[in-house]
């Protein structure tokens, strides 16, 4: 497995593998009508260029043999705080308990840690199996948060943080 920085010519990959995680990791979470519209949101190939052309967030591939099956995106400095954001780690179901989002998550702390942020921290469904995931990786529920993602749908989630080892100590969210 190799991961690598994506450009621009991997949206593509990138749109392929959420759609193919997404029904898993949320087929029984959400509704039909608001997977289809999150993807759309968020998985457009207009979407993704904003991401990482406009809204600055890095994206990683994880690869084998050259054919992309995971991928994570993230920005440091997330808001002008010391903490890096990770917005987004998927794997092609069948790659999942390999060790590549673990492997991905790290790739994403280690930019955090070398641009000097003291925290890591993301968002995730307070119904996704992944929250253990997160937990068993350091991370702890700091809060809940409902978001109005328009069309009448919201995200209802976990913020998590942990803190990124050798830099600053857990800094409150809010500060």
């Amino acid at each position: 497995m190799t991961i690598r920085p994506a450009t621009r010519d991997d949206i593509p990959a990138i749109r392929t593998i959420a759609h193919a995680a997404w029904p898993v990791a949320y087929g029984t979470i959400l509704t039909p009508a608001q997977l289809a519209y999150m993807l759309e949101r968020m998985y457009s190939t207009a979407a993704l260029t904003e991401q990482m052309t406009g809204q600055g967030h890095a994206f990683l591939l994880a690869e084998e043999h050259g054919t992309a099956f995971g991928f994570a995106s993230f920005s440091v400095h997330y808001e002008g705080r010391p903490h890096t954001r990770l917005h987004k780690l998927y794997l092609l179901p069948r790659h999942k308990g390999t060790g590549a989002g673990k492997a991905l998550l790290e790739h994403v702390a280690g930019a955090g840690q070398a641009a000097g942020d003291g925290i890591l921290q993301l968002n995730v469904n307070r119904h996704n199996p992944s929250v253990g995931f997160y937990q068993r990786q350091g991370f702890a529920i700091v809060r809940e948060e409902v978001l109005d993602i328009g069309s009448g749908y919201v995200m209802d989630d976990f913020v998590m943080e942990r803190t990124l080892r050798g830099n600053s100590p857990r800094v409150p969210s809010g500060a």
